[in-house]
């Protein structure tokens, strides 16, 4: 079950040691993209903070629950031809993985980009053995559109990326 505890929000200061001391975690990298550091030390989680600070529209956000820092998730809203589509980001520290945090922070920002940013499609890239992200957004009625093959180069091996997309369902068509 869910808590409704689950919030997302503007990123501060004050959370640069707690974020540091969730994303630096090997666990939690071999899930994301080689941008983001590893290992995550204080210094990381103070750049990405102001970095979110200067975003117009907002686009990254803190997951909490319980008003604990407990992952990150956001928007990349894309370019040109492109513009009404974003693609979804978003990790969970290790002590919050399987209880439902994810889920829920997925469908707070699909909501916010359907509402606040005007978006038309949401679209995320999985990794094909992260089957925990999958069920997140197969929950959040995202759908399989496609795999990729050997699209992923990670930690010295090829893998498969997994595409998953959801429409806005009251923009036009």
């Amino acid at each position: 079950m869910v808590n409704e505890t689950i919030k997302i929000r503007a990123l501060n200061p004050s959370d640069k040691s707690e974020l540091a001391k969730i994303a630096n975690n090997k666990k939690v990298w071999d899930n994301l993209r080689d941008y983001i550091p590893y290992p995550y030390h204080e210094k990381d989680a103070e750049f990405f903070i102001n970095k979110t600070k200067q975003e117009n529209p907002k686009q990254s956000f803190g997951i909490t629950s319980q008003d604990s820092l407990c992952g990150v998730i956001g928007l990349s809203i894309q370019k040109d031809v492109y513009r009404k589509s974003a693609e979804i980001g978003y990790w969970i520290g290790e002590p919050y993985w399987g209880k439902g945090i994810a889920t829920k922070a997925v469908k707070l920002i699909t909501k916010y980009g359907f509402n606040e940013l005007d978006l038309h499609r949401i679209y995320a890239g999985v990794f094909a053995y992260n089957i925990a992200s999958m069920k997140v957004l197969e929950k959040n009625e995202f759908e399989k559109e496609g795999i990729f093959k050997n699209a992923i180069f990670k930690n010295g091996k090829f893998h498969d990326e997994y595409r998953f997309y959801k429409l806005n369902p009251s923009s036009s068509v």
